[in-house]
């Protein structure tokens, strides 16, 4: 007999207790969001607010008085602006300003004189007018009064209000609205040009049987190995007005729309090409099969089948060339452009050349819209994407076709000349003495310490920025995906954490860098004091390039079975005695290709950094972009070729260690091989 229950009586609802290893987990996601929060979050959020910042002089906000020659007497109350409009002291133009601006009270006096015995006092008209007494920000309504001496140090400072002024002026700057124009041009022609020869190339090593596939793959990642002022002082030296072949041009200059386009195609061809080679590898040959026995034509089971096939590969490589021409590379146009404006060069005009940081925040923000744009499409267009292997799926191997695999090895030929010989100028640049009259070989280009920009000491600056962004963002960087995909429950904190760490692809590197300058060259920020330090470096950079190292480790710790926390949890075994026995060494691959990403884009960028470096904390790619303003392009690429030694150096090195540590810690893999193996089927 037995006896049903329909029902359960009332009382609270059962919930699962949290563990003390998921709390702790918790607390350690806290700490790498509050992080994330600290490092991006708040400074865009504070340049966010300056491009919105308008300051100007408001004379009426000032009062003076003036004493007799014995400074005992004084005059009635008069304001700043009505002495302004007698005297005209300062034109309307004066009194635009950005938050540093300053007018000397002085001034609005003509017959002033340090020397004087008159004395004068000034106040503000409200609480919130202020004014610099030498050093001293004084603010209110009381009246200080400073003899004609200390009176001359009295500066004005300007009022803040909030509005749509700065985007106004901008729009009105035929200049600067053509910048936006040019951007987007560049971008699209260099995204069009960029796909159809990453195509090729990827199409030509994936469905061909030509041999040195792997050279030419090896060939291809070069750009990624060097500054991306690298390729236009190549074409200087190629195409410029003493360049080897300038007479290929007809009459063109390589100085412009040009320039920047071949240039672009050169420092994105290899993210192009991974993306897209690796929507080509997987491929099912049954369709192939299907297409032959319907007696489709090569050329129709191209465009119904390849290409079909490789669509999210094509549309995800067009959004990332698009985004890093029109937003992420500054060195690029700033040295092949010339006077053709671009959005990333203006941030730099204006916070450099100008020091209107305010403007700088409203191309920054500018820039952030079509980088938001971009990142959205794509990311919607990956949840679009389905799985196109099966598990009855027939991987395809190319077949010998003796046409189409010379044709494939005459095109990656091509490539490999591109690519080889941007790279080969910029080596004979740095070795020669002076090009064009004097081509004996010499090592004094690479004399640094001779030349404007920082000497072998930004050279050195950058490995230990390197070394420091490898060892601590690896860190940071795994233990955050640890924490986020291990740990139980807490879906709104999890989401809002992948959140943060998806956030930095969107965000150009000028954009973050001259967020940093608002946020941590804030004296009432606590953290200004690593303003200027190394410190301030590793931070912006391990932050500039988070995302892809954050996925590449999602990736790696996706494909631990969940058995093994519910093992160590049933064995009652801290998560962190697993994280260390287990799961790193497990993922230890995923670690050394997260340490080295982030080395050798530690050694190449420059758009993040340009603001934030100090004099002695100088970098080489920074070097170079000073050699070339100061006309010494021969050093400047010498410097370049440092970098690329020094990544190439760095990539044979992972190579050999991971080659040593895998073997010690991935040999479970070849016993469950081994095992399988042996397994009947």
């Amino acid at each position: 007999m037995t006896l049903a229950v329909d029902f359960l009586p009332p009382g609270r609802a059962v919930r699962q207790q949290i563990s003390g290893d998921d709390w702790l987990k918790r607390a350690v996601m806290l700490v790498v969001g509050i992080y994330l929060v600290v490092a991006l979050a708040l400074p865009l959020f504070v340049m966010l607010s300056k491009s919105f910042s308008t300051y100007t002089f408001d004379l009426h906000q000032f009062e003076f008085q003036v004493s007799d020659q014995s400074g005992q007497g004084w005059s009635d109350p008069v304001t700043a602006a009505a002495l302004n409009a007698a005297v005209a002291a300062f034109p309307e133009s004066d009194l635009k300003a950005s938050a540093d601006g300053r007018l000397q009270a002085a001034k609005l006096f003509p017959d002033f004189s340090f020397r004087s015995p008159v004395r004068y006092r000034i106040r503000g008209t409200s609480d919130e007018t202020h004014f610099l007494a030498g050093s001293q920000l004084v603010r209110g309504t009381e009246w200080q009064e400073y003899d004609s001496n200390n009176f001359r140090r009295v500066m004005l400072r300007p009022s803040r209000s909030i509005g749509l002024s700065n985007f106004a002026e901008y729009f009105s700057t035929p200049s600067l609205v053509r910048s936006i124009k040019n951007s987007v041009t560049m971008a699209l022609i260099s995204t069009a040009v960029t796909l159809v020869v990453a195509f090729g190339l990827a199409y030509a090593l994936n469905r061909s049987r030509m041999p040195g596939k792997g050279l030419f793959k090896l060939i291809v990642t070069i750009p990624i190995l060097v500054p991306s002022l690298l390729p236009g002082i190549a074409l200087v030296y190629l195409f410029g007005n003493q360049g080897v072949f300038r007479d290929l041009l007809l009459g063109h200059s390589i100085y412009g729309p040009l320039g920047i386009v071949v240039g672009s195609v050169f420092f994105t061809l290899p993210h192009a090409f991974l993306i897209i080679s690796t929507a080509l590898w997987v491929a099912d040959a049954r369709h192939y099969e299907a297409a032959t026995s319907l007696r489709a034509s090569k050329w129709r089971t191209f465009w119904t089948v390849t290409v079909p096939g490789a669509r999210y590969g094509l549309i995800s490589a067009a959004f990332v060339v698009f985004t890093l021409v029109i937003i992420t590379d500054f060195g690029l146009p700033k040295v092949i452009g010339g006077q053709y404006g671009m959005l990333a060069v203006d941030i730099y005009k204006q916070v450099i050349g100008q020091q209107n940081f305010e403007m700088g925040a409203v191309v920054s923000v500018i820039l952030l819209v079509p980088a938001f744009l971009a990142f959205a499409v794509d990311r919607l267009t990956q949840r679009r994407q389905v799985a196109l292997l099966s598990a009855r799926a027939v991987p395809y191997e190319p077949k010998p076709r003796r046409g189409f695999d010379a044709a494939s090895f005459a095109f990656c030929t091509l490539v490999a000349v591109f690519v080889l010989g941007m790279i080969g100028m910029c080596q004979v640049a740095a070795l020669v003495k002076f090009w064009p009259y004097d081509l004996s070989l010499s090592l004094r280009n690479y004399a640094f310490d001779l030349m404007d920009g920082g000497g072998w000491d930004s050279y050195y600056n950058s490995i230990r920025l390197a070394l420091m962004t490898a060892v601590i963002g690896s860190l940071i960087v795994f233990t955050g995906a640890y924490m986020v995909e291990k740990t139980k429950g807490f879906g709104l904190g999890r989401a809002t954490f992948h959140m943060l760490a998806m956030l930095p692809m969107a965000v150009p590197g000028m954009v973050l860098g001259l967020a940093y300058i608002f946020f941590f060259n804030s004296a009432a920020n606590p953290l200004h004091g690593i303003y200027g330090t190394m410190t301030i470096l590793v931070l912006c950079t391990v932050t500039h390039f988070y995302t892809v190292a954050h996925l590449t480790a999602l990736t790696a710790l996706k494909q631990l079975d969940p058995e093994f926390e519910a093992v160590a949890g049933s064995l009652k075994i801290p998560f962190y005695k697993l994280f260390f026995r287990v799961t790193l060494p497990v993922c230890l691959p995923a670690v050394l290709e997260i340490a080295i990403y982030l080395f050798v884009n530690a050694m190449t960028t420059v758009s993040a950094v340009v603001f934030l470096y100090a004099t002695d904390t100088k970098l080489a790619s920074v070097a170079i972009l000073n050699m070339d303003d100061a006309g010494d392009i021969a050093p400047a690429a010498a410097m370049g070729m440092m970098i690329f030694y020094t990544n190439v150096a760095a990539k044979l090195l992972h190579a050999f260690v991971s080659r040593l540590l895998l073997a010690r810690t991935q040999g479970w893999r070849r016993v469950s091989q081994s095992a399988a193996a042996t397994v009947p089927h």
